[in-house]
């Protein structure tokens, strides 16, 4: 239309190009995910402090870098919004994939479980958050058509990740130790982040793909791309999307967070354990686009209760059924999941309250991934160590369904006009 003239990505027609953004999109997260393979280093890095450097450890210790990680990745986004504005797409992910590199290559260096927090925990997990929304508030500007789609095939590359990274970094630790695993990761991880993100960039203001015309609102609902951030925090909807994508993250990163341990309690070997980590991300990863289509077709409310019962479901049958059938079976589901809703959330956030000002919108609704971050990998340590097993979770897991359920249906509906600018 009238914005795309001369305008071109990577010298093709932005029509075709927007898509080349989202495969960049997606191997940037890809190297952001690597956090996702977590449970592969639990294991060498307890030898690694007890053995090597004589240091007593316990199973929430060495689980805590992880949440310090995914905390300070969700608190670095909302801060991140209005500087992807100001400086671009691609500058903000230079930055924030230096520090993340830089977070591995520090804790390479790490001589105790606290240095650990800081060097990784602290500055990985904020290089992740200044780049990590990058990639999805592109994907929402180029695809107001298709913005499921768009952005569950951006962030699948972050859930993809452990498929290749748990392998790679399972291969890597048995051939050269697990320090020097985090230094090979950091390396890598700057120099490629560095090349995906020069062609990164948002379209024209007002542009809109060729023939599509965005839909009326229904009668009482919001009109698309009005809402500002301070507008967006007034509505009930927030708080119902915010309180629905903090427990389907809760209940999913206690699940990754004790992958290969869990599995090691229904008696599957260790190097096997390690494998099925992959393969679970691939369902991680697919679970982004897929949710993200299905919030475009059948609304977030109905989306949002279709995960929490799958949850709920095979959470139910680890409770009561702790076998490797069941395990597989179950942790597929729970980490295809979790992704889903790091594509349910981004999507519904575009859906109820625009794009105008969405890199501080979906900013501020992330917090939630952190707060899940925080407390399910430590809720699963901690009753770990009360009950001697990691399979006590779910009973727990599947009441936190439940609840998710129960708020989507009542409480999880697009604003109402009144909020309206």
């Amino acid at each position: 239309m009238q914005d795309v003239v001369n305008e071109t990505i990577l010298g093709m027609e932005v029509e075709k190009g927007r898509w080349i953004l989202i495969a960049l999109g997606m191997v940037i997260n890809l190297c952001l995910g690597t956090i996702y393979s977590w449970s592969v280093f639990v294991a060498p890095l307890t030898t690694y402090f007890t053995q090597t450097l004589g240091q007593t450890v316990t199973a929430n210790e060495i689980l805590l870098p992880f949440s310090v990680f995914l905390a300070f990745f969700a608190i670095a986004m909302p801060f991140t919004g209005k500087y992807i504005e100001q400086y671009g797409p691609r500058n903000i992910t230079i930055v924030g994939g230096v520090l993340t590199g830089m977070g591995w290559l520090l804790a390479s260096v790490s001589t105790s479980v606290p240095m650990l927090y800081i060097m990784y925990g602290i500055v990985g997990g904020i290089g992740v958050g200044i780049a990590y929304g990058v990639p999805v508030a592109v994907a929402a500007r180029w695809f107001p058509d298709k913005r499921g789609l768009a952005v569950g095939l951006t962030v699948l590359g972050f859930g993809f990740s452990a498929f290749f990274t748990a392998n790679i970094a399972g291969y890597l630790i048995s051939a050269y130790g697990v320090m020097p695993t985090f230094r090979i990761f950091g390396i890598g991880f700057i120099i490629l982040t560095i090349l995906l993100a020069l062609p990164l960039k948002f379209p024209r203001p007002g542009w809109v793909p060729m023939g599509w015309m965005p839909p009326a609102p229904k009668q009482g609902e919001q009109k698309a791309c009005e809402m500002t951030r301070s507008q967006m925090i007034k509505t009930s909807s927030f708080y119902a999307l915010w309180a629905c994508y903090f427990i389907g993250c809760l209940a999913g990163l206690m699940a990754i967070s004790i992958a290969k341990p869990a599995g090691t309690d229904v008696g599957i070997e260790t190097g096997l354990a390690t494998v099925l980590v992959g393969v679970f991300a691939i369902f991680n990863g697919f679970g982004r686009p897929v949710f993200g289509a299905l919030t475009d077709r059948l609304t977030p409310r109905v989306t949002a209760m279709v995960s929490f019962s799958l949850i709920a479901m095979v959470s139910l049958l680890m409770w009561q059924i702790p076998t490797v059938p069941v395990y597989i079976i179950a942790f597929v589901v729970l980490w295809g999941c979790l992704g889903g809703w790091l594509a349910i959330a981004p999507t519904s956030c575009g859906t109820y309250f625009g794009t105008c000002d969405y890199p501080r919108c979906y900013g501020i609704l992330f917090l939630a991934y952190g707060a899940g971050a925080i407390a399910g990998p430590q809720l699963a340590g901690f009753i770990k160590t009360s009950s001697g097993s990691y399979l006590g979770v779910f009973p727990y897991v599947l009441v936190l369904a439940v609840v998710g359920f129960i708020i989507a249906f009542v409480l999880l509906k697009p604003p109402k006009a009144t909020h309206q600018q």
